[in-house]
């Protein structure tokens, strides 16, 4: 007897136990299942004006977020959506995989879920978020300071599986997976400065004042970075893109994104379809709204530099390239599809320019200690010497009406953009403010002109350096910036519009670790 009733009573204890698991577990689930479990996060809030409220469900078991949200988007300057967030600081990565669930029936292509790092929950401050679109786009957004607009980067490529966004320092990165390899960049990346604390989380916007849209996040890692034990290998990576150009759309998209040899100075067909940039020391070609670029044929013409453009007319194309026996960069001339070059002239030469009526080119020389522009007849013949040659007149491009020669010029102490006469007379100062501004490129249209700006401190046309381009209004006067980068030269050398004067054409540049070397195009 006594042997049964101490059986009984380790039987009971052990179902008192069990009893007592199982009830904790009930209990940590249902709290993790209440309206105000956030799993790795702190806190949920509409950010902005969203209704109905949006809300979170969380699945401990699982892993998932489905977050619903109405709210008006995630864009311009001010932002209507849900947000599952934590304060943090430091380096960081967040990694999700995205899904809208609800697939049948109407839905915004606009509507929006993202990982998103966040100044603050004001509905108009700074941000940086990788936005997965309902239509299948994804970008990397962010609004660099608060009650300005948001700007965006997309790729061209289907809707990745996975999605990351890394800061290190002050530089935000997006990562993608699209068909299970390894998350790579893709050339999206912005710089930023966030005062810490800062909040990072799951965003979703419905772009819908009035239902909500579902969004599921799965796989959610949100990880503290160190900083590696031995410094990290970093590569060169190159980003070929476009932007569009209109005030209320600072949107671009990426074409092209790889290390390697460097990619430099797009230029635009005639006809709007292709772009041609430098690759290393050749020139490649690529389609405007994406594809696979192919190498263009130089007829044997080596170490091609980033100065290049078509004759007006689209069947031609002057470049500045060695020979191999000749290691001076000169002007030549071939057809617009690549082939036999023909000399323009004996002297060393980068072209930067054809007049409006095909007749003459535009190139500099380094003479006197200092850059020279001259024009010469796309025949040959005599060189025509433009500028004083004894500071820096340098990256000449001609106005649409070929009135004038619009170049930057150190004349006034710093470099500032000027304009002269196609003679080389009458020279005008353009701009006139802190900066230091080169490269300037008139808009087919006439209407305007984008050049790049440098900090005071830096005084050559540099490589990856802090800029922006910026856009002078010829009709008012203004200047905008349109979209801060890493860049300098290389990042638009030479002429960079759209022939219908709707975007233009650049390459950003980024140091990323070795490792990451994906491509995408």
């Amino acid at each position: 007897m006594f042997k049964y009733l101490k059986f009984t009573k380790l039987v009971c204890s052990f179902l008192a136990v069990l009893f007592t698991t199982i009830c904790s577990s009930s209990a940590q689930l249902a709290a993790q299942s209440k309206a105000g479990s956030v799993g790795v996060f702190e806190g949920q809030t509409d950010v902005g004006k969203v209704v109905p409220a949006g809300k979170l469900s969380y699945s401990a078991l699982t892993g998932t977020y489905a977050v619903s949200a109405a709210g008006w988007d995630l864009w311009a300057k001010e932002d209507g959506f849900h947000y599952v967030w934590k304060k943090l600081s430091g380096d960081l990565s967040l990694t999700a995989d995205i899904d809208f669930p609800v697939k049948t029936g109407e839905h915004s292509p606009n509507r929006k879920a993202v990982l998103m790092i966040r100044r603050s929950l004001d509905a108009d401050d700074a941000y940086v978020d990788v936005a997965q679109h309902g239509s299948g786009m994804t970008a990397l957004q962010y609004r660099r300071a608060k009650g300005e607009k948001t700007e965006s980067t997309g790729i061209n490529i289907e809707p990745p599986k996975r999605i990351r966004l890394e800061k290190h320092g002050d530089v935000f990165t997006m990562f993608v997976s699209t068909h299970g390899e390894p998350l790579h960049q893709v050339g999206a990346t912005t710089k930023l400065h966030f005062d810490e604390p800062f909040y990072v989380g799951l965003g979703v916007s419905g772009h819908n004042t009035k239902a909500a849209e579902k969004t599921v996040f799965s796989n959610v890692e949100l990880k503290q970075l160190t900083a590696p034990a031995a410094p990290q290998k970093l590569v060169l990576y190159s980003t070929l893109q476009t932007i569009e150009v209109a005030e209320d759309l600072p949107r671009s998209w990426i074409l092209l994104s790889r290390s390697g040899p460097r990619l430099m100075a797009p230029n635009w067909s005639r006809d709007g379809k292709d772009i041609v940039f430098t690759q290393g020391s050749g020139i490649d070609t690529i389609p405007a709204a994406g594809g696979t670029a192919q190498e263009l044929n130089v007829g044997g013409l080596v170490s091609c530099s980033g100065s290049h453009g078509f004759s007006p007319d689209g069947k031609w194309f002057a470049l500045s390239c060695a020979t191999p026996d000749h290691a001076d960069r000169r002007v030549y001339i071939i057809p617009a599809g690549g082939g036999t070059p023909r000399l323009l002239t004996e002297n060393t030469g980068y072209f930067h320019s054809w007049s409006p009526d095909g007749k003459t080119i535009l190139y500099t020389r380094g003479t006197k200690g200092g850059l020279t522009i001259y024009a010469i007849s796309v025949d040959g013949g005599p060189e025509m010497e433009l500028s004083i040659g004894t500071g820096v007149d340098d990256d000449p491009d001609y106005s649409p009406d070929g009135k004038y020669i619009y170049f930057n010029s150190d004349r006034w102490g710093g470099i500032q953009i000027a304009r002269m006469r196609p003679d080389g007379s009458q020279v005008e100062q353009v701009t006139s403010d802190n900066f230091k501004n080169w490269t300037p490129h008139p808009s087919p249209d006439g209407k305007m002109i984008v050049f790049l700006s440098y900090d005071p401190s830096v005084t050559t046309h540099a490589a990856n350096k802090d800029i922006a381009l910026r856009i002078l209004s010829l009709g008012d006067g203004k200047i905008r910036t349109l979209v801060h980068l890493v860049g300098g030269d290389g990042t638009m050398n030479v002429a960079n519009w759209s022939p219908d004067s709707k975007n233009i054409a650049f390459v950003s540049y980024q140091m990323l670790p070795a490792e990451d070397n994906g491509s995408t195009q």
